[in-house]
């Protein structure tokens, strides 16, 4: 059995969530607040668990209608098209643009439902106290945080797509609702990633290593 390591918890200090300072509150009843900038310090974010579940339920929920519902209706010619993400990835494809068809798959696709599936993730190990491997939990967090901002490169094809191509009554090209729900994907599963408190990861690690 390895000796447990001294954690910030344990020697009574907290972190400000504002400015990062940690510091010892004085006294248990009394309320404690960061000597710097005068923010309520809490030792874990409260409720953050209920909060990065609600956001990423929501998210899971608003991602059927991202992906089935059009992103983007063109007219050419007269003729009108509307394209999902999927089918906009195969166009592109089809259309030799394989390099900008590879980076709407990834930050459309695999990347968003990676995010719900690590966030699910490391939601539940922390629910069910698990103590594997902290760190690398901890750098799924980050990462995940991280690529986040990322996950919104089919919006601005699309933006972009609108600002360029516009030629009267030859082509036009708008934004579908599936962007609308695309986008609160991106902003809720960021939301989700951002309520999660990753200290409570280590929470565990003062218990003994299985």
């Amino acid at each position: 059995m390895k000796a447990a390591a001294p954690t910030a918890a344990g020697q009574g200090l907290a972190a400000c969530h504002t400015c990062g300072l940690v510091s010892r509150p004085p006294q248990a009843h009394l309320p404690a607040l960061c000597p710097r900038c005068g923010v309520r310090l809490h030792p874990r974010e409260p409720g953050s668990i209920g909060r990065s579940w609600a956001y990423l339920i929501a998210a899971i929920v608003l991602y059927v209608p991202a992906n089935l519902l059009p992103i983007m209706d063109s007219t050419t010619l007269g003729a009108r098209q509307s394209d999902t993400i999927l089918s906009g990835v195969v166009y592109l494809y089809a259309h030799g643009m394989w390099p900008l068809a590879l980076i709407v798959f990834v930050a459309s696709i695999a990347v968003p439902v990676a995010k719900i599936l690590i966030m699910a993730y490391l939601l539940v190990s922390v629910q069910w106290r698990s103590r594997w491997r902290p760190v690398d939990r901890t750098r799924l967090y980050r990462l995940t945080d991280f690529v986040g901002r990322w996950s919104m490169v089919d919006v601005f094809v699309v933006t972009i797509l609108v600002a360029l191509i516009q030629l009267g009554n030859l082509a036009s090209i708008r934004a579908a609702d599936g962007a609308l729900y695309f986008a609160a994907v991106v902003v809720l599963t960021m939301l989700a990633a951002m309520s999660f408190d990753p200290r409570l990861i280590w929470d565990t690690r003062g218990a003994p290593d299985d």
